[in-house]
């Protein structure tokens, strides 16, 4: 049986009779006549061979049927909707260029497939990606957008909040066939670590959750988080790294769940003066929803 092809302007008719529950509430929330809305309402009907509304003094009351495709409607709303603003927005910005700074790793592992959606999506907009691992850049105009792993605290910029990111032990497959697999936290202490060179995070973290790992217990040392990223994939040792990563990495695999290391918050900022610019409000919005879309493909299952 093929599927009846229903017309938008019918189905906006009926939801806006069945949310206002008269024809002419109906008519004043559209701008539109009240015989129009009425005849649109009979072609449905028609159509779908089942009275939608039972007049009821001054107003209508749905029948069973309008409630059974009140929800297949709305969804129509909503697509209807949303194709709209897609359209908007790739009117209003279809050319100029936009300046982005995040973090090296994210530079390097998360944002080249969200940027590449973004040059199918929006052709006319030329990238230029900065990446450095410093927050004040947007502060001072080196940038438009920054993509940051801490909340922006400044007045000056608006932030939104993408996603937490989880962070994690991992190790290659080929170090842990060498070395075995540490079950529990303790049995790290007996592993080859790869840790930071002067920044004490990772010690610090530990410390919190009650373990004591003094720096010589990383047999590596280093503060480049992509060459971090990279000792890890080569099976140097055992890492902590955000969990995203592994996806890029063919054969590293986490480890020890148990350990309740803090996630990164992950924010999109942009100055407020700048805003309000076409082509930068449609880039902050393209990546406001395509990064969180990427870190849960790459999301470990």
């Amino acid at each position: 049986m093929a599927t009846q092809a229903f017309d938008w302007a019918l189905v906006r008719s009926f939801l806006a009779v069945l949310d206002a529950g008269s024809l002419m509430g109906a008519a004043r929330r559209l701008g539109a006549q009240q015989p129009t809305l009425s005849r649109h309402i009979a072609e449905l009907e028609a159509q779908l061979g089942a009275p939608l509304f039972e007049r009821t003094g001054r107003g209508v009351t749905p029948t069973a049927a309008a409630v059974a495709i009140a929800d297949a409607a709305r969804q129509m709303e909503a697509g209807a909707e949303q194709l709209a603003m897609r359209l908007a927005g790739r009117r209003d910005a279809t050319s100029g260029s936009v300046r982005i700074t995040t973090s090296q790793v994210a530079a390097s592992y998360l944002m080249p497939p969200v940027l590449a959606a973004l040059q199918q999506a929006e052709p006319g907009i030329q990238v230029e990606l900065v990446a450095s691992n410093q927050i004040s850049n947007l502060l001072r105009r080196e940038a438009d957008i920054a993509l940051r792993m801490v909340r922006p605290a400044q007045s000056t910029l608006v932030a939104r909040k993408l996603a937490e990111l989880p962070i994690g032990a991992a190790a290659h497959q080929g170090y842990l066939q060498r070395h075995g697999t540490p079950r529990k936290p303790q049995e790290l202490l007996q592993h080859r670590l790869i840790g930071y060179d002067r920044d004490e995070t990772i010690e610090r973290g530990f410390a919190r959750l009650g373990l004591v790992l003094p720096r010589e217990a990383f047999a590596l040392r280093t503060d480049d988080q992509v060459a971090y990223g990279r000792l890890v994939a080569s099976g140097a040792g055992i890492g902590f790294v955000a969990l995203y990563n592994i996806a890029h990495w063919p054969g590293v695999v986490p480890l020890l769940p148990m350990l309740q290391i803090p996630p990164l918050p992950c924010w999109l900022a942009v100055h407020r003066e700048i805003r309000g610019s076409k082509v930068v409000r449609r880039v902050y919005d393209f990546l406001a929803e395509a990064i969180p879309r990427e870190l849960a493909r790459t999301a470990l299952t």
